[in-house]
């Protein structure tokens, strides 16, 4: 069973009209192996602070004292998404007053890749637009709200290192008000757990760049040059997912390297060359076959996030111009769909969703963060664990990321939308 907004769907099908830039499997190669570099560094660094791991194991403590408990969670009319409310359907609005919810200062568990002022970004504008949903709001952001709802509870979200910038957002959403003392941040790689004492919760991020197993998973490791994916293997990740009570899934940009991907399929030993979107398909029933034998839907929710847009060609938005996200300030206006966005992927996932026996949320950010040209890190990042010197600055077009996001900025919103989902459920439920 499938939970998606029908507004999303009509979206979907209108896309379907719309040739995919074929441009993207001669350039996006280019730009991926050295990107996703970054995410491999970060890693490395991360791990080597993890000095007590070992020790540490998050899910082995009891609950039944938090969930006998249980307080119950106020719900204003603000915060109740109304019926028939799209709130993936909008536009950016200038909110410098709202915006940002957080600060690079105020959050001390920011990675260095994603601190774009502090990195040396003179514009701060990135941080000041708001989503403004079409005739209906979004609820305003309540972190006591959701640790109340998290109480007892693990919410993890599963993917690449654009998952984890997700994953960064929401523990820098909530942090401000939990004492010291009562949260603390510990790597267990290929986790990393966030846990709020006094709710015995806990917000985790799992590496898994495709979900299903692959020779990408350990999360030091790895080389999107050398991906190898095990197209119908997903168990040893499905034991780190048994029992979670929250989990929000993403995988696209690590498939996308290449328009063919190696991969088995039966064979362990047989590796063949595959299409990436049959590939993709393929990957995902088996994530949907585990879904369906695995996930308790009295007891768990499950979304998935759809991609993340690049920005990786200014030519698409400025005629004439031969740049990328560089230098951009302000998002995009009207209709916009980059080709680094494969509508053949979204048609797969919006199929595979449907056939689930299951509840799965789409979380559809994809055309919302579409506009966002202007938050990505671009030359204020950090390329193999080390900030750009300024001969790299100095040449944007090969040293740009205009993948990963700046935070605060667009991760933040999409955590505001899953904080409204999990409201909503959490209201139905009661």
């Amino acid at each position: 069973m499938f939970i998606i907004n029908l507004a999303s769907t009509v979206v979907l099908q209108k896309m379907k009209q719309v040739s995919l830039d074929r441009r993207i499997q001669t350039l996006f190669p280019f730009a991926l192996a050295s990107l996703l570099a970054l995410g491999t560094a970060r890693l490395v660094l991360e791990s080597l602070k993890s000095n007590h791991s070992r020790a540490f194991r998050l899910h082995s403590r009891p609950r039944s004292h938090h969930e006998k408990h249980r307080l119950p969670v106020v719900v204003s009319p603000e915060d109740r998404m109304e019926e028939g409310c799209n709130v993936f359907e909008g536009k950016w609005v200038w909110d410098n007053v709202s915006y940002p919810l957080y600060t690079e200062e105020s959050c001390p568990y920011l990675v260095k890749q994603v601190t774009c002022r502090r990195n040396g970004r003179l514009d701060s504008f990135y941080k000041n637009w708001r989503w403004q949903p079409n005739g209906c709001n979004l609820p305003r952001f309540d972190p006591l709200k959701l640790l109340q709802m998290l109480r007892g509870k693990r919410l993890m979200f599963v993917g690449d290192s654009v998952q984890r910038a997700q994953f960064e957002s929401m523990v820098c959403l909530v942090q401000s008000v939990i004492p010291q003392g009562k949260k603390s941040l510990r790597r267990v790689p290929p986790r990393k757990i966030f846990k709020i004492e006094e709710f015995d919760a806990s917000i985790e991020y799992y590496w898994a760049p495709f979900i299903v197993e692959s020779n990408s998973d350990h999360a030091t490791n790895h080389s999107v040059l050398k991906r190898s994916v095990k197209l119908d293997s997903i168990a040893k990740h499905g034991k780190e997912w048994e029992g979670v009570d929250i989990l929000v899934f993403e995988s696209y940009v690590w498939w996308m390297y290449k328009p063919l991907i190696n991969a088995t399929y039966g064979s362990p030993g047989d590796v063949k060359e595959y299409n990436v979107t049959t590939a993709y398909r393929l990957a995902l029933e088996t994530w949907a076959n585990w879904m369906d034998a695995k996930i308790n839907p009295h007891t768990q929710m499950v979304f998935f996030m759809s991609m993340s847009p690049t920005h990786l060609w200014s030519w698409e938005w400025k005629h004439g111009s031969d740049g990328n996200c560089f230098n951009e300030s302000y998002p995009i206006q009207g209709p916009y769909w980059g080709s680094g966005s494969s509508l053949e992927i979204m048609e797969i996932l919006h199929d595979t969703l449907q056939q689930l026996k299951i509840n799965v949320t789409l979380l559809n950010i994809t055309q919302l963060s579409e506009f966002r040209k202007d938050a990505h890190t671009s030359i204020y990042g950090e390329r193999k664990g080390k900030l750009l010197t300024k001969e790299q600055r100095s040449d944007p077009n090969n040293f740009a990321d205009c993948i990963h996001w700046c935070l605060p900025g667009v991760p933040d919103t999409w955590n505001e939308i899953l904080y409204a989902y999990l409201l909503k459920n959490y209201q139905n439920f009661l």
